[in-house]
C-alpha cells in the first residue's frame, strides 16, 4: 500500500499527465468565459486603503544580492509592529499587479503557469500601524484590504490551523493563501494542479525577499490543519483551500 501511495505522488511531481490531456477540451478552448482573476466582495464590504507602490516613501534601495545571501526562515519577532507602508509593500511584491488586467489575465509580480494567478491572500493581522486585530483579504486590482472577520482569540486560532506552531500566532501578521484551483484547471484540465503547487512557492519567495530588505522575518508554514485553516478563513474547502501560510514579524 505505501508503495502504491509513494507512486502516486511521485507521480504528481511529473508532467507526464500532459501527454493524456485533450486539451482541445479544457473549458478555455470549449470557450467557456474564463473566471473572475479575484474572489468577489460585497459592494458594502469594509476596505482600507493601502499604500500605492509608487507612493512609498521609506522603503527604498533594496539590496537584492544582500537580501538572498541573508534569507532565512524567522520564527521569533518583536512587539515591534508592521507599519501600513510595510504590509502595502510586502502585499504588492507577493500579489500586486501590474498594469491593467485584460481579457482575463493581469500580470502580475510574480510569474504563474499561463497567467492564471490561482490564488487569494488573506492575512491574520495582529500587530500592524492603523488596522485593527482581524482577517482581511487582499484585492490586488484595487490594492486595498478588504475586513472578512474579526475572530475571539484570533491568535490561538491561528496557532491552532497551524498545529500548534507558536509562531503563527505571535507575529504581527500571518499570510494564508487558498488556492481557487478552477482559475487553472480552466486552461490546463487535470494538468493543472502542479503548478499550482510551484506557483505557491514563487510567492512565498517574494515575501522571504522583501522581508529581510525591511527588517523583518518570515518563516513558510507547510504543516497546517486543512480543515481547521479552511474554517478559520470561512472557506469551503473544496473550490477553495488554503494551500500554505507564513509568519511575518520584524526581527531583532
Amino acid at each position: 500500500m505505501e508503495k502504491e501511495l509513494r507512486r502516486q505522488y511521485r507521480f504528481f511531481l511529473k508532467d507526464t499527465i500532459r501527454k493524456a490531456i485533450d486539451f482541445s477540451e479544457t473549458d478555455q478552448n470549449m470557450g467557456v468565459e474564463s473566471p473572475l482573476i479575484e474572489k468577489p466582495h460585497s459592494t458594502d464590504a469594509v476596505k482600507v486603503d493601502l499604500i500605492k507602490p509608487e507612493n512609498l516613501q521609506n522603503i527604498k534601495g533594496i539590496d537584492l544580492a544582500a537580501t538572498i545571501a541573508k534569507r532565512k526562515s524567522r520564527r521569533k519577532y518583536t512587539d515591534e509592529p508592521l507599519t501600513m507602508e510595510e504590509i502595502s509593500f510586502l502585499l504588492w511584491a507577493t500579489q500586486g499587479i501590474r498594469g491593467e488586467p485584460s481579457h482575463g489575465h493581469a500580470l502580475r509580480t510574480v510569474p504563474s503557469a499561463g497567467c492564471r494567478h490561482a490564488f487569494e491572500t488573506y492575512l491574520t493581522v495582529f500587530n500592524i500601524q492603523g488596522l485593527k486585530q482581524g482577517i482581511y483579504r487582499y484585492l490586488p486590482t484595487t490594492h486595498q484590504l478588504l475586513f472578512e472577520s474579526s475572530p475571539h482569540n484570533l491568535r490561538q486560532k491561528t496557532t491552532r490551523a497551524a498545529f500548534g506552531q507558536k509562531f503563527a500566532g505571535n507575529s504581527a501578521v500571518t499570510f494564508i493563501w487558498t488556492a481557487i484551483p478552477y482559475r487553472m484547471e480552466w486552461r490546463y484540465g487535470l494538468a493543472a494542479y502542479k503548478v499550482i503547487a510551484i506557483d505557491v512557492g514563487h510567492v512565498c519567495q517574494n515575501l522571504y525577499l522583501v522581508c529581510e530588505g525591511i527588517g523583518a522575518g518570515t518563516c513558510a508554514i507547510a504543516a497546517y490543519d486543512q480543515e481547521g485553516a479552511d474554517a478559520l478563513l470561512g472557506v469551503d474547502g473544496e473550490d477553495e483551500f488554503v494551500v500554505y501560510m507564513a509568519s511575518v514579524g520584524k526581527t531583532i
